[in-house]
């Protein structure tokens, strides 16, 4: 935990005032829309269009488009299995729900694997969006006769600069924060939809004024495996079978399917109703990336010649580019549009590896696996940017390794991206036997025998991935050794971190971490809170319910709910002395806001954190209201009084602020879900039925004797108010107060049920 104190510490006020305040800020609670949340995980999806129709036609010759539409396919199975996961779980993804179902062993080396697979995403993405420049400007120099074709090496220094450069550019831009990524993320995909209707609409239209056919039909015969896709098998007749032909062939075709966990991590930001944004950011990642990863690969073979496609495999939109029909200027304009937004969109893949693998070494060190150093807020993004250095370090030393070579990283990349796949599947199917009951969503497919559940669809997913999967480890040796090493290395380093992090703290707690801030006063602008806002005080982790009730009804950007703790002082700690941060922030604080974070990432809510020091309850309650400018003040039922005497006493305390005093609707809310309002202040009273006839009685005999006056019904009120305050002046305040404990006594009695 860190403190920043930004403004002198505040001294203590005489009295009862709200002597100083520490506000709690953290940068988790921003939620973000559908649309960017479906932007930050295309920028992965969509940019393996650039990369991965290239990449497995090199190793299984032209029937790869058919094994990359099936691929597409088959993602949106996964992406089922990816949001069953998240509605169990917010913070979820592999490791969550590995561990929940299979133990830490196994919760720890498939975050290992997946691990590896972010690390090189970024990589990958980088190197490829610099080999699309270099071949642009290869194209440009060799039609302006300023030099030949670049050669490969020159390419590949090209794509390795460009790749550090921008994985630099998206770690400060992570390092302040995720709403500036996923606002960049959504912008570069506004782009590249232009880039992609003109590219498939010019691409259809060449292909019907050549009459090009379809690629070869994804028969086994017709698989042609170059001499580095069967790895450990080339020697054995296991190819020759054509099931196993054909998850060779997907599995040099899955790259096409990555950033399906980055799609988990980015849930927890997803704005109210979460569930079904989530699906809705599904439904949308899953029709662009078929539309645009599929068809890439279908015009390619369909539009380049043969022998010209070889140059182009790594490059393979910018080689359908200059293959379309049309003037070459034409071309080469598209050309350099194509790249400009391939550049982009691979750049934004980098983001994404950044943001998932923050999210994922988050939960791990959340979890205890990862010291609580990981996680100290940035002092002023409040940003986990320790997590986001050592990722980014990764990164670059990744990039430097290749040399721009992207078919090398490719290998890499397909070891985690089907393991963390495949972990995630068994994790979610042996959660169904182990944490029975309904889901908010479940894959479909699903049958009965017995009373006992029979997950057919999720089955056949997890299955069909982990066929994928084992047969990856038997055709690409290298990625099985370095992706094997690394994991097994990680898991090394997990292990050790656990067994230090345990042994020190005596046991874990899940806790978050915050930044704090020191103010002399609080202010809505000190919180970030609206004028109007909701202030809900807590002191009880185990009695959030009245916090649940207004997250629940609140509806996002239109009022702030701002969350008090008030840390009450000793009267004889109320002199002059400072109080230091850990004085007023401690671990009850920690756990407290914790678990309101929590609550409130499950509805997708925002919510401002703060804490004030009082001698009073009340008292520190309302002079932060006050200071806040909040219109309701929302407290839950006290175990210690009623809730008349709840009230009573914050109206009493509401006497005491100084002039000019606010007024604050009261809600006190109670376990059974029933709520109770009041309104602190000058207010009109709420009149009973009753009440009402016999004002009108009074009004009614009043206007007989009174005919030729103008008499209102708030005349009889005024008068027989004016008439009781004469009485107490002038000495008979005992009698007042008699006749009234009388009619109080008596209404009781008309209250009671005759027995």
């Amino acid at each position: 935990m860190s403190s920043t104190p930004t403004n002198p510490a505040a001294t203590r006020g005489r009295g009862n005032g709200v002597p100083r305040v520490i506000v709690a800020t953290t940068a988790l609670l921003t939620f973000i829309s559908f649309w960017r949340a479906a932007a930050i995980v295309l920028n992965d999806l969509a940019s393996s269009a650039y990369y991965a129709g290239g990449e497995a036609e090199g190793y299984i010759g032209k029937t790869a488009p058919w094994f990359i539409l099936a691929i597409m396919l088959f993602s949106y199975a996964v992406r089922a299995v990816y949001v069953e996961s998240c509605s169990m779980f917010v913070r979820g993804g592999v490791y969550r729900a590995v561990k929940q179902s299979l133990g830490g062993g196994l919760a720890k080396f498939s975050v290992s694997a997946l691990m590896f697979d972010y690390i090189l995403t970024g990589p990958i993405s980088g190197v490829a969006a610099g080999q699309y420049l270099g071949g642009l400007l290869s194209e440009l120099s060799q039609h302006a006769h300023l030099s030949g074709p670049f050669s490969e090496s020159t390419v590949a220094g090209i794509a390795t600069i460009f790749a550090i450069v921008i994985t630099v550019y998206f770690w400060w831009e992570n390092t302040k924060g995720i709403p500036e990524s996923s606002e960049k993320a959504l912008h570069i995909m506004k782009l590249v939809t232009v880039m992609v209707v003109l590219l498939i609409g010019w691409c259809i239209y060449t292909a019907l004024l050549r009459h090009s056919q379809l690629p070869p039909f994804p028969y086994p015969r017709n698989l042609r495996f170059s001499p580095n896709a069967l790895g450990w098998l080339a020697h054995t007749a296991l190819p020759q079978i054509g099931v196993v032909a054909i998850f060779i062939a997907l599995g040099h075709s899955v790259l096409a399917m990555s950033g399906e966990e980055s799609l988990a991590q980015v849930y927890r930001e997803i704005e109210s109703p979460k569930l079904q944004n989530l699906k809705k950011a599904g439904l949308v990642i899953f029709v662009y990336s078929l539309v645009f990863t599929s068809m890439v690969s279908f015009f390619a073979v369909m539009i380049i010649p043969d022998d010209i496609r070889q140059h182009y495999l790594e490059n393979l939109i910018g080689g359908l580019a200059m293959n379309l029909q049309g003037p070459l200027i034409a071309r080469l304009i598209f050309h350099g549009f194509v790249v400009v937004v391939g550049t982009l969109i691979l750049a934004g893949a980098v983001n994404t590896a950044i943001v998932g693998s923050n999210g994922v070494l988050n939960r791990v060190s959340e979890d205890g696996v990862l010291s609580e150093w990981f996680r100290q807020p940035h002092p002023r993004f409040g940003t986990s940017y320790r997590i986001i250095n050592i990722v980014v370090g990764l990164q670059l030393i990744t990039i430097l390794i290749s040399r721009g070579d992207v078919t090398f990283l490719a290998n890499l990349y397909a070891f985690g991206v089907i393991w963390s796949f495949a972990m995630n599947g068994l994790a979610v199917l042996v959660l169904r036997y182990t944490r029975p009951g309904q889901r908010e969503f479940q894959v479909p497919l699903n049958f009965y025998i017995r009373g006992v559940q029979i997950p057919v669809g999720l089955g056949l997913i997890t299955l069909t991935l982990f066929a994928i999967a084992i047969t990856n480890l038997f055709t690409k040796p290298i990625a099985t050794i370095a992706g094997g090493a690394f994991s097994v290395i990680l898991y090394i380093v997990f292990t050790i971190s656990e067994r230090r992090t345990r042994n020190r703290v005596g046991g874990h707690v899940e806790m978050d971490q915050f930044n704090l801030e020191l103010e002399g006063e609080l202010s809505p602008e000190a919180v970030g809170a609206r004028p109007g806002n909701i202030l809900v005080p807590v002191s009880n982790h185990f009695n959030l319910y009245h916090l649940g009730n207004v997250l629940d009804r609140i509806k996002p950007g239109r009022r702030d709910v701002v969350l008090l703790h008030v840390r009450l002082l000793r009267r004889s700690g109320s002199g002059e002395n400072e109080l230091d941060a850990d004085q007023l922030f401690g671990s009850v604080e920690q756990h407290l806001f914790s678990q309101a974070l929590s609550m409130a990432e499950k509805r997708g809510k925002s919510i401002r954190l703060a804490v004030v020091a009082a001698n009073d309850l009340w008292d520190g309650i309302l002079r932060a209201a006050a200071a806040l400018q909040s219109s309701t003040i929302v407290i839950g039922r006290s175990a210690r009084e009623n809730t008349e005497e709840q009230a009573r006493q914050i109206g009493e305390a509401w006497e005491k602020l100084p002039d000019p005093k606010p007024q604050f609707n009261l809600e006190i809310h109670l376990p059974n879900g029933d709520k109770i309002y009041k309104v602190l202040g000058p207010h009109a009273p709420n009149l009973t039925a009753n009440e009402v006839n016999l004002l009108h009685r009074l009004w009614l005999r009043f206007s007989e004797s009174l005919a030729r006056e103008e008499l209102h019904h708030h005349d009889v009120v005024h008068f027989a108010l004016e008439d009781v305050q004469k009485e107490i002046e002038e000495g008979h305040e005992d009698e007042v107060v008699n006749r009234l404990r009388n009619h109080l006594g008596a209404n009781q009695n008309k209250r009671k049920p005759k027995v």
